[in-house]
Formats: structure tokens, sequence, C-alpha cells
């Protein structure tokens, strides 16, 4: 009996040793200790543990304070296209908490409507050429700012059209004309000359063109028979769609093109023969018809009517 008992407390013993061993060895997984079994061997860590601790420490570097350095600034405009001396209205905004500073530059009058810690509401006034907008915060130290161009437009208001000539032989050239004065801005305008409804040629103007001049476009072409049955005109049009406008639309009166046939080159000389000897007979006749006359008094009065004249005069006139 007591020998079993001691042979059990041997088997406890060395059970809880090896018990102790196992869970305090290093090198079996999920051992607590971080103790190396040798000063030679370092301790070992999971690869799951490293790499979340590696996405932290970035984290905590790159992205401190990242809430008030990462922010946005916004406009929003009434209109992107206006008249001379309109007024538009013009809203800054931010995406920044608590702005430093912030606000709307701009050469024109502006008045402030209504501001808020996040945005300011202006209204803008007094604009005749265009212009460029710019909204500006500042977030804890940095700045950023957006800008908007604002362009001002004039309406074809007239359209003239003008024929050269207006009288023409049929296969002679002719040239079309069209002109409208004040007319911005001119990236936007199309000019088309119309022979009816029919566009003979379209012209637009590049960005290049000064504001506020004269459009004009020309062409020529060559006369046919049908010309004289058609109305030529101009029509104008100002598109403003693109930013955020009206279309306008305005024609010329329309006008009448002459049209005759050319008179062939062998008439013209038959044309010239003729005329040359109806006038060649009728001097011809007037020389005879004097001839004659004066023939006529000789027989009659023994001589010509000149001489008897002379005669007649006195002798104290004569030389």
């Amino acid at each position: 009996m007591a020998t079993a008992v001691q042979q059990q407390a041997n088997y406890t013993d060395t059970a809880g040793f090896a018990a102790e061993k196992k869970v305090n060895d290093p090198r079996v997984p999920g051992s607590p200790s971080l103790v190396p079994a040798s000063p030679w061997t370092l301790p070992e860590m999971s690869s799951f543990g490293f790499g979340t601790l590696t996405v932290a420490l970035f984290a905590l570097v790159c992205c401190s304070g990242s809430d008030e350095k990462a922010f946005e600034v916004h406009m929003r405009l009434e209109k992107l296209i206006v008249k001379p001396k309109e007024s538009f209205e013009v809203n800054c905004s931010t995406t920044c908490n608590q702005p430093e500073v912030g606000g709307l530059e701009t050469s024109l009058n502006k008045i402030l409507l209504h501001e808020q810690t996040q945005w300011k509401h202006y209204s803008i006034s007094n604009i005749s050429h265009d212009t460029v907008l710019w909204c500006h915060f500042t977030c804890s130290g940095k700045q950023k700012s957006m800008s908007s161009n604002v362009s001002v437009y004039q309406p074809p208001r007239q359209v003239f059209l003008t024929l050269q000539p207006t009288w023409v032989a049929v296969g002679k050239s002719f040239t079309i004309e069209c002109r409208v004065p004040a007319v911005e801005p001119l990236d936007s305008l199309t000019l088309s000359l119309l022979r009816g409804s029919e566009t003979l040629h379209s012209q637009t103007f590049g960005k290049a063109a000064p504001a506020l001049q004269e459009a004009t476009a020309t062409f020529s072409s060559m006369a046919h028979r049908e010309d004289g049955h058609h109305n030529f005109s101009c029509l104008a049009v100002l598109d403003l769609m693109s930013r955020g406008g009206e279309v306008f639309c305005t024609h010329s009166a329309p006008k009448m093109l002459e049209i005759y046939e050319p008179v062939p080159d062998s008439q013209m000389v038959i044309i010239v023969t003729v005329v040359s000897v109806l006038l060649f007979l009728f001097v011809t006749s007037v020389l005879l018809c004097f001839i004659f006359s004066q023939h006529w008094r000789q027989r009659r009065m023994g001589t010509y009517g000149v001489r008897a004249a002379w005669r007649r005069l006195p002798q104290a006139f004569r030389p």
C-alpha cells in the first residue's frame, strides 16, 4: 500500500515537472515566456503581431492632424456669363471646421451678404469684361484656393448683308459679305451665309480674336441662273449653352441678286457692224442732201446762193 502511494507521488511530481517545462519552454508554440532558452537565441514573434504594429506606427506618424490639414475649398457661382454692368452672386465654402481666414478675391465691386464659419456669400457688380474670381481659405496654417472664369456677352442685335455686285451675268463671280457689330464672345459666334434655306458658308471665330468688335464673314461664288430666284441672307448665332447661358439668333434682311444672260461675242460684233453701217449711211445721206440742195439752187438762181449774196453787197463793204 505504501509502495503504491509512493509511486503515485513520484508520477505526479514527474508529470508536474513535465507540464511546467512545457509551459515555460519558449520553443513550444503559445508559451508566454519571452526569455530565450539561450542567451544567443532571440525571442520569436508572430507575423500577424509584427504587421499590426507596423501599420499602427505608420498611421500614427503620417496621419497625425490630417483632419485639420486635408480640407477643400469650393466655389458656386450664380452665373458663368453675364451682360455688361449686370450683378451676380458667388458663394465660397470650405470643409475645414475652423478656418483661420477666408474670402473672395476680385477686382470688381463685391459686397458680403451672409457668412458663417465655413462659408461666405458675396454679391458682385459693375462687371465690364471677362474676369477671374478666387475663393480662398486658410486652415492650420495651410492655404487653398479655387478659381472660376466669368465672361461678359453681347448678343448680336444687328446683322448686315451686302451683295457685290447686285447685277451680275451668269458665270461671273459675286461676293456675299455679312457684318455683325459689337458682339462678344466671338469664340461662341457662328455666321452662316444662306441662299434660301441652303447654307453656302459658315464661319466661326477663335479665342484669340479680341472681344467686342465687328465680326465679318465673306464668301465668293459663281452666278447661276437659279440664283435670281432665291433670297440671300445671313444668320448670326451666339451659343452660350456651354457656359450656362442661352442661344441668340439674329437674321439679316434678305436680298435678291439680279441675274442676266451674257451676250455672245459674235452677236456683239454683228451689232457693232450694223450700227456702224447705219451711222455711215446717215452721214452720207446728209451730205448728199446738202449737195443736191446746193445744185438745185444753182440751177434756179444761176449761181450758188453764197456768190449771189456776195455780188449784192455794195462796193464799199467789199475788201
